[in-house]
């Protein structure tokens, strides 16, 4: 590399030289640095890292837009479009400030030699031969710079018809994108369209087979009825003759124990009347399960039952032996389940008198309870609808109907999905019927479920009361747990 040196201070003060215009735009701080090649051309240095030209950016792209094996989506299309206006963008704002810059080097190219001329014509000898290089350098220097302004011109003229080529892709590709769209949202809403006319018709078909459905059933079951109807008609069951003859035998039995009970009854009042003149009441009320029992006065001058105290026992024939029954102080006693097959003995205590009353005979069952309680033992569970009367001795002031369960594991009453009670089988529960309290006792129970938390409840007829008790009982006694009333002691299994 020449560096060419010029010397003034042999020919010119410094002040005779003329100045730089103000006007010129110097692109930076230094005198740029150039080589001088063959037949005296500058050639200017490489810088190290030097950006890559617009041909290869272009020739880049393109070739990866050629390179792509897969479809490209709408969106990733717009944004390869966008980016490429913007790589555009950037090298037209590079370009116009090469030609700015490009400018300014002329600019300062012809001032440069405007000075160099002046100083030619007023140096001579060696200085002069230097102002001529200089001044045949500078010239070099601005024939090249006119060669790079014709490149950057032809790059310009490139770039420009990219930028339309871009542009123009971008505005097809928003068209593309736009029509995709519509595309689109017309696919979906014919899919939305089509997904409601299945579910729709679906609708109407599972509405259609349930109503079939029930239509057939409904026919079934009138065919099912019809043929019922017509075999009892044309082919009645032994079975059935069989219920019937056994219940008109049932109510014939009923009728001719009751007839016996109140002979013997009467025998024993007469009797009783013969040996004590001074019977001065009597028991009232058929001696077996279901009825109530009830002490009456015969004579007028007998002490009012109000002013008596009362209690009921219960007699073994075998042993003699007397038991007494807690909680029965009332004048009425309906007998219950552990009553059967046993007497019943009422005392009465007035004015230090004691009178005594016993049964003509041993509790009768009630007929048909035990086959009655047969069927039930065989399902898992047996509802009765009762209504509460107490509840821990409190009168309870509804009369709803609840439901009475009794399990083969637990009891449990309850009123719908409302729980009032729900017990297992302990020693602590105790089950019988109310001890006194009207002509309604045959058909009230007292439940103590546990501890603190008693019922008396109220059956629709003393049967079903009955039948609850014992088929209670006889869960219990499967469980080894002996359901019973207020201090009994009956035997396990009776």
């Amino acid at each position: 590399m020449t560096r060419v040196t010029i010397d003034f201070s042999d020919t010119l003060p410094v002040d005779s030289v003329p100045s730089v215009s103000p006007d010129v735009n110097f692109t930076s701080n230094t005198f740029p640095k150039y080589k001088i090649g063959p037949d005296n051309v500058i050639i200017e240095p490489k810088e190290v890292s030097a950006r890559p030209s617009l041909k290869e950016i272009v020739a880049k792209e393109t070739a990866q837009l050629l390179e792509q094996h897969q479809r490209l989506s709408v969106r990733d299309l717009a944004k390869k479009f966008e980016r490429g206006l913007s790589t555009v963008a950037k090298l037209s704002e590079e370009a116009k400030w090469r030609e700015a810059a490009s400018l300014d080097r002329h600019v300062l190219l012809k001032k440069l030699r405007d000075v160099l001329e002046a100083l030619r014509g007023r140096v001579a000898g060696r200085n002069r031969d230097d102002a001529e290089e200089a001044i045949s350098m500078v010239e070099a220097l601005a024939a090249q710079l006119t060669q790079r302004e014709g490149e950057l011109l032809h790059e310009k003229a490139e770039v420009k018809k990219l930028a339309a080529f871009l542009k123009q892709a971008s505005e097809d590709a928003k068209k593309v994108i736009e029509e995709e769209r519509a595309y689109a949202r017309t696919e979906i809403e014919s899919a939305r369209s089509a997904v409601q006319r299945v579910e729709e018709a679906l609708r109407e078909k599972e509405q259609i087979s349930a109503s079939e459905e029930e239509q057939d059933l409904e026919e079934l079951m009138a065919e099912v009825q019809e043929a019922r109807r017509i075999k009892m008609l044309h082919q009645p069951s032994k079975v059935m003759d069989m219920e019937s003859e056994l219940q008109a035998l049932r109510g014939q039995i009923a009728e001719k124990s009751l007839q016996i009970i109140k002979l013997q009854k009467e025998l024993a009042v007469n009797r009783r009347l013969v040996e004590n003149k001074s019977l001065l009441y009597e028991l009232e009320g058929l001696e077996c399960l279901g009825s109530c029992l009830c002490v009456l006065s015969r004579i007028n001058s007998a002490s009012d039952l109000s002013n008596c105290s009362i209690q009921w026992y219960r007699i073994q024939p075998e042993a003699n032996k007397k038991e007494l029954i807690s909680g029965a102080t009332k004048f009425v006693y309906a007998p219950e389940p552990f009553d059967v097959g046993r007497f019943l003995q009422v005392e009465l205590f007035s004015n230090d008198d004691r009178v005594t009353l016993t049964t003509s005979g041993p509790i009768e069952p009630a007929a048909g309870l035990g086959n009655y309680v047969e069927i039930l033992v065989r399902k898992p569970e047996t509802e009765f609808n009762v209504i509460i009367l107490q509840i821990n001795g409190h009168d309870h002031p509804s009369n709803s109907i609840h439901t009475f369960n009794v399990g083969k594991m637990r009891i449990k009453l309850h009123k719908g999905k409302t729980t009032k009670a729900k017990e297992s089988y302990s020693s602590s529960m105790q089950l019988c019927g109310v001890r006194g309290g009207g002509n309604a006792a045959a058909q009230a129970l007292y439940w103590q479920a546990k501890k603190g938390l008693s019922y008396i409840l109220a059956f629709e007829s003393d049967r079903e009361r009955n039948a609850a008790i014992m088929l209670a009982r006889r869960y219990a006694f499967d469980c080894n747990i002996m359901l019973s009333g207020p201090d009994d002691k009956a035997p396990m299994g009776s």
